[in-house]
């Protein structure tokens, strides 16, 4: 267990390296550059040379081959020398560290994505289990039906409809934002469910809550039409093995049969698909986050992509990606606590 962990987080280093490399290759292969985006018109040839001498983007990219300075003077050496210190550098537009907007950021997408894969496995998982049971019947094809569509709905359509019908047409959910003028919470994780529990603000709780639902509808309606077909199909397989007849024969109930013999050993592929939509929801929630206004690295991301903030990019797709890696390492290690017969070796 121990070797193999550490071999996954090896591989995990490698995989960060190599995607700080393609984002750090492609967002200077963009026409233009941040100094340009910055001062617009404004920009004269001289303004805009000077600001990217100061940011330092008129260094070599990898490597300093011009015999003036060291190695590390290149751009991406600079950057990595850094990143290895902790330190993201700093946002070209408002000059905050990249670390601090993080900080601040990431409880709200956080929040968002477990919403999301609350409400996709709350209605999936049912789904896909009663679909499997009831194998050809008008409920399994009404489910197959619903989960094909919703993997086919884009997220920017399905968030602009829910919020300008249950936002503006019938008022019932508020459209954007994530909490309302007059309410007033002083955070302290920056998850503003679990703030408003632990200070004991029902008020607060319930406001977030009304403001998380649209969203997290948004962002979990493709996970939750994923979840349902993998578990359909999954427990589908299981229900044809030979201990499953063999219960069967012995007297034991359906429900006993489902729920702890087949759904546990179903549970392989549907514990996977849910590792990699948290991916997924990390990248939906760009979208997502941009059409409901929700403070998250989605929408900060987007604004830096605009902007051409380079630093911003960099830092965030990068700690998108140490994320989403790590979720995935866990996820492997799970597996050995739904099946016993895997050894990690």
């Amino acid at each position: 267990m121990g070797s193999y962990l550490i071999r996954r987080l090896l591989r995990t280093l490698l995989v960060l390296l190599g995607i700080s490399i393609l984002v750090f290759t492609f967002i200077h292969l963009i026409p233009g550059g941040p100094c340009t985006a910055i001062l617009g018109e404004r920009g004269t040839p001289e303004s805009i040379a000077s600001c990217n001498h100061d940011h330092g983007f008129d260094r070599p990219w990898f490597i300093n081959n011009t015999g003036k300075g060291s190695t590390f003077d290149a751009q991406y050496p600079n950057y990595m020398g850094k990143l290895l210190h902790g330190d993201l550098d700093k946002s070209i537009i408002s000059q905050i560290p990249v670390a601090d907007d993080l900080k601040k950021r990431f409880p709200a997408t956080i929040e968002l994505s477990v919403a999301a894969i609350f409400f996709a496995l709350l209605f999936g998982l049912p789904a896909g289990i009663l679909s499997a049971l009831r194998r050809n019947s008008v409920w399994d094809n009404l489910a197959t039906t619903i989960s094909l569509i919703g993997v086919s709905m884009p997220v920017f359509w399905l968030g602009l409809l829910l919020s300008y019908f249950f936002g503006v047409k019938l008022g019932w959910l508020p459209p954007s934002g994530r909490l309302g003028n007059d309410t007033v919470l002083q955070p302290i994780t920056g998850l503003y469910v679990l703030d408003s529990l632990l200070r004991g603000d029902f008020r607060s709780m319930w406001d977030t809550l009304r403001h998380l639902i649209l969203p997290a509808i948004a962002l979990g309606t493709i996970p939750l039409a994923i979840v349902a077909r993998i578990t359909r199909s999954s427990l589908l397989d299981v229900l044809s093995q030979d201990y499953v007849r063999t219960a069967r024969a012995k007297g034991l109930n359906g429900a006993n049969i489902t729920l702890k013999h087949a759904l546990r050993n179903a549970m392989l592929p549907i514990v996977t698909v849910i590792g990699l939509q948290a991916g997924a929801l990390l990248g939906g929630a760009v979208l997502t986050e941009t059409i409901y206004s929700w403070p998250g690295i989605g929408s900060w991301l987007y604004d830096a992509i605009s902007a051409r903030d380079f630093f911003v990019i960099q830092g965030g797709v990068t700690f998108v990606a140490l994320v989403v890696s790590l979720v995935n390492l866990l996820v492997d290690l799970s597996y050995a606590a739904l099946d016993p017969r895997i050894q990690y070796r």
